[in-house]
């Protein structure tokens, strides 16, 4: 509803036409220490305080990182819904220029920067790291704000959430490969992961014990030394969708499946980690007719949040939270079932999941 702004919308705003505007407060503002813009979307906060990471990256116009709060921050709403928390959706972004690489001390003046943004919005959003941040980063916004979770373990905080994220998706690749194959067993199962970060580097260690075998890729040569050590083959980033497998797994950044990725997909099934897959909104559509099972990413990725929102509460059970986090494999199940039965795609079955619960607390 209010958009605050130090700085004013001037051309290009190219990134910004094209972005949905549905949230209830967006703040873009200049950090005093930092001098780096930073959008704060508040997209809903009908469930509960808004939660979503806090994402420091290289975008080529600061409209662009404004766009992509906007983006990630209506699907936090989504995700927080359709993993049963009492959450709303927010996402908070903070703009570097193209070439440009801070260091360690931009980044703490960048987060003494992000938590003024977040403690003036009065208690509505609540952080967390993501891409470019880290759990450490999280205890310098916290000098700042009360509003920021997943903390150090040895500050007394949840810890990084990676861990859960990846086992959400492990969940949701059995789920995946049932609904495809009749089976969960992954043993002999040819998977493409894309993204070999905190997530996916995790993700490729359990696969890989339970007999897959791996594809792997990242913008990060270094990872290689992952692949040898998994015994996985390792292929450049721009040939990894097209690769012939059983399931591609996406675990970077969003929009790896542009219009012309799904058309040259190879493979049966996507699930990955990466949030907005879709470049476009159709892409669900397109690969339906291409008869390709997608597992909505909103739903597949939430094991981190669930750790954090669990892990954050008082005499955290941390045999409650594994659990939640697997069932989010019966939760995909359930969409593939809906989606199969309704003659809807996976996307829709999923969005009125999660807007069921939207809709029944309004």
């Amino acid at each position: 509803m209010i958009t605050q702004a130090s700085t004013t919308l001037e051309a290009p705003v190219s990134a910004l036409e094209n972005a949905e505007f549905s949230h209830e407060r967006v703040l873009v503002s200049t950090g005093k220490r930092s001098g780096l813009i930073i959008s704060v979307a508040v997209h809903s906060t009908v469930l509960g305080q808004a939660l979503g990471g806090a994402r420091m990256w290289n975008y080529p116009h600061w409209t662009d990182a404004v766009a992509d709060s906007l983006r990630l921050s209506a699907a936090m709403t989504l995700k927080n819904s359709a993993a049963g928390l009492n959450r709303g959706g927010g996402k908070s972004v903070i703009h570097i220029p193209m070439g440009v690489t801070l260091t360690t001390e931009q980044k703490r003046d960048a987060m003494l920067d992000l938590g003024d943004a977040i403690e003036s919005l009065n208690g509505a959003y609540m952080t967390a790291e993501d891409v470019g941040t880290s759990a450490e980063l999280m205890s310098v916004v916290a000098e700042r704000t009360e509003h920021v979770c997943g903390l150090p373990a040895d500050q007394g905080g949840a810890g990084e959430p990676a861990d859960a994220t990846a086992a959400g998706v492990h969940a949701s690749i059995l789920a995946t490969c049932e609904a495809l194959f009749g089976t969960r067993d992954l043993a002999g199962r040819h998977l493409i992961i894309s993204g070999l970060g905190q997530v996916g580097g995790r993700l490729a260690r359990s696969l890989t014990a339970a007999g897959a075998v791996l594809t792997v890729t990242d913008v990060n040569l270094d990872r290689k030394l992952l692949a040898a050590e998994l015994d996985a083959s390792w292929v450049d980033v721009d040939e990894a969708h097209s690769v012939v497998a059983d399931i591609f797994v996406p675990c970077g950044l969003g929009g790896v499946l542009s219009p012309r990725v799904i058309r040259e997909l190879n493979v049966s099934g996507v699930v990955g980690a990466a949030n907005n897959q879709l470049a476009q909104h159709d892409g669900a559509e397109a690969l339906a007719e291409r008869g390709i099972l997608w597992a909505p990413d909103f739903v597949v990725n939430g094991g981190g949040v669930i750790y954090l929102d669990m892990a954050s509460e008082p005499d955290a059970d941390a045999d409650a939270i594994a659990t939640r986090v697997a069932a989010i494999g019966d939760t995909v199940t359930t969409i593939f079932r809906d989606a199969a039965a309704q003659g809807i795609t996976t996307l829709d079955a999923a969005e009125r999941l999660a807007q069921s619960r939207l809709a029944t607390t309004i």
